[in-house]
């Protein structure tokens, strides 16, 4: 029998609606305080959400779009440097947009890590947003003390292959010792879903406007949200069982039903 044992998720779109009004912003912030006149529209952005990390979106932008620009190197300063402090200062603009509190988390997102946590789950995040990122948006969202739910955070450069590669959540199975099987992971993406499932974990989809559209085949199930008594979220696909919104229960239903023969 397969005991869920603990729940993995990924950030950016899952825990929380960061990429149009946050992410997005920041960098449009870090451009223009770089003397950039670049700007990612909400429409540009979402294609440039295919490509998965900030360092890497800004060098396919600039390889993409810009294929005459030449970006302006500080003497003995190499492009993969000039791209790591412009995404530094994005990282700096998008922890104050946190602190404002522009950035709220997900429905049903609070409430299912305080449900995990009383049932006695291990959690862990597995991303591919830095460590900064993540850390001011569980104290942004959730407070300080959040910080410490959470039995791993693999978050950013930790890995040298970003999603839809599997690394991130190898290295946190390894770190963890846990064996995927009895793991749960939350993605929002179809790159999501393929490191995940590549990882051999049964995965759970809450789309939103920007990956609704994408392939999620695979998917233990896909939702518009985690859902709330009072706010049942749509099933997209899979089978919920009756549930209006997303449990304890329905994830360890959901784990097993993965793995019946």
């Amino acid at each position: 029998m397969f005991q869920l044992q603990a729940l993995i998720f990924d950030v950016d779109g899952t825990l929380a609606e960061t990429e149009r009004d946050g992410h997005r912003v920041a960098f449009n912030q870090a451009f223009a305080a770089a003397g950039l006149d670049w700007n990612w529209t909400p429409e540009r952005y979402g294609e440039l959400l295919a490509v998965t990390g900030g360092k890497e979106r800004i060098r396919h932008f600039w390889q993409q779009y810009l294929p005459e620009f030449v970006p302006p190197l500080s003497a003995g300063m190499s492009e993969q440097e000039w791209i790591a402090g412009l995404h530094k200062a994005k990282t700096n603009y998008y922890v104050q947009l946190l602190q404002t509190g522009g950035i709220s988390l997900r429905p049903g997102v609070r409430r299912l890590l305080t449900e995990a946590r009383a049932a006695g789950l291990r959690l862990a995040i597995a991303t591919t947003t830095t460590p900064d990122n993540v850390t001011a948006l569980l104290e942004a969202a959730l407070g300080p003390e959040s910080l410490s739910w959470f039995e791993l955070i693999a978050a950013g450069d930790i890995v040298p292959a970003k999603k839809p590669a599997p690394d991130i959540y190898h290295y946190a199975l390894n770190e963890m010792q846990l064996d995927p099987a009895y793991c749960l992971a939350f993605e929002d993406s179809q790159a999501g879903l393929e490191s995940a499932r590549q990882a051999g974990l049964t995965t759970v989809v809450t789309v939103n406007d920007y990956t609704r559209s994408q392939d999620f085949s695979g998917a233990a199930i896909v939702l518009d949200h985690l859902g709330e008594p009072d706010m049942p979220f749509q099933v997209l696909q899979g089978d919920a069982e009756g549930a209006t919104y997303f449990q304890v229960s329905l994830a360890d239903a959901l784990l097993k039903a993965s793995h019946r023969v």
